[in-house]
């Protein structure tokens, strides 16, 4: 997919009070930041639609937003400047560097939502389920934390279902159709690609993994 440029949205990250833009020195001192809540946090967040209601709903758990593009990254800071919800920071960054950012076991949560694919072969490592991330991951989960993933395609699920077995993480709950599973959907909250493949009758998928 191609990102559509923004002119000065990367000067507007760098000077936003909402976005950590060298977030390698605050590995160690999330729990400080959070006031001892739980840290969850949304890897490619994207506009910020989903982890900001989670954070509206949530005042007792502190989310992180990591997202890549200032050009995406922007319109979630656009929200957070009318919103100003006290329990959510945005990191941009790349999430291959993830365990530069987060001590072991310091992270309980971690959401994964439509990201991108990577359909070609000699780019499975670059996606967000494969093992290699899926290893990143559990350097920095709690004991007991989980990933929780969602997209509408169906070849992506089955490779993260597939990965998730091969690095060795148990698969507690998924389903090929969220929107018809009463378990499942209790409680979800839709992003903004959730809402539009949905109303194209496109099935979501989700299944949530832990160690």
């Amino acid at each position: 997919m191609r990102l559509k440029n923004v002119p000065g949205s990367r000067e507007a990250m760098e000077e936003s009070i909402y976005v950590i833009t060298e977030p390698e020195g605050e590995k160690g001192t999330w729990k400080t930041r959070s006031g001892g809540r739980p840290l969850q946090i949304e890897v490619g967040m994207g506009k910020g639609k989903f982890l900001m209601e989670l954070a509206a709903r949530n005042p007792d758990i502190y989310y992180v937003g990591i997202e890549k593009y200032s050009s995406v990254l922007i319109r979630a800071v656009e929200k957070q400047q009318i919103q100003k919800l006290p329990n959510v920071i945005f990191v941009r960054m790349d999430a291959e560097a993830i365990t530069d950012v987060f001590e072991p076991g310091e992270v309980d949560k971690i959401y994964l939502n439509f990201s991108d694919p990577w359909p070609k072969d000699r780019h499975a490592k670059r996606r967000l389920t494969s093992v290699q991330f899926l290893n990143r991951y559990d350097r920095i989960l709690a004991p007991d934390g989980t990933v929780e993933f969602k997209t509408d395609n169906a070849d992506l699920f089955r490779f993260s279902l597939e990965q998730a077995e091969a690095a060795g993480w148990t698969v507690t709950a998924h389903t090929f159709d969220l929107h018809r599973d009463p378990e499942l959907s209790a409680g979800n909250v839709m992003t903004e690609y959730e809402e539009r493949f949905s109303a194209m009758g496109n099935p979501i998928h989700k299944m949530i993994i832990r160690r």
